[in-house]
């Protein structure tokens, strides 16, 4: 519910114009080409590792920056927003904000 109504609002401000190469598209590729070439590991994987650590939470989504080979896996438990980092490489957590 929360998306169409964010985009309806930007719909009202008028057309924008659009970078020539969407960053999440960049971004994608970025993580794609590290996999193919073994540099991180499937977020197949990672998911594996991370969400029965979080038992009783909703996972929301995971973002990569490539620039780190960090994964932040996010989650939401009785209204408070929980960011779990990854290690991309090793699979390893490395960090947890929120409760």
């Amino acid at each position: 519910m929360l998306v169409p109504l964010a985009l309806s609002a930007f719909a009202a401000l008028g057309p924008v114009s659009a970078p020539a190469e969407p960053v999440q598209r960049r971004d994608q590729q970025e993580a794609f080409d590290q996999l193919r070439k073994g540099r991180i590991m499937p977020l197949r994987e990672i998911e594996a590792r991370v969400l029965p650590r979080m038992a009783g939470s909703q996972y929301l989504g995971v973002e990569l920056d490539p620039a780190t080979s960090i994964y932040t896996l996010k989650f939401v438990r009785k209204g408070t927003v929980i960011w779990v980092y990854v290690d991309a490489r090793s699979g390893k957590v490395i960090g947890q904000d929120g409760n």
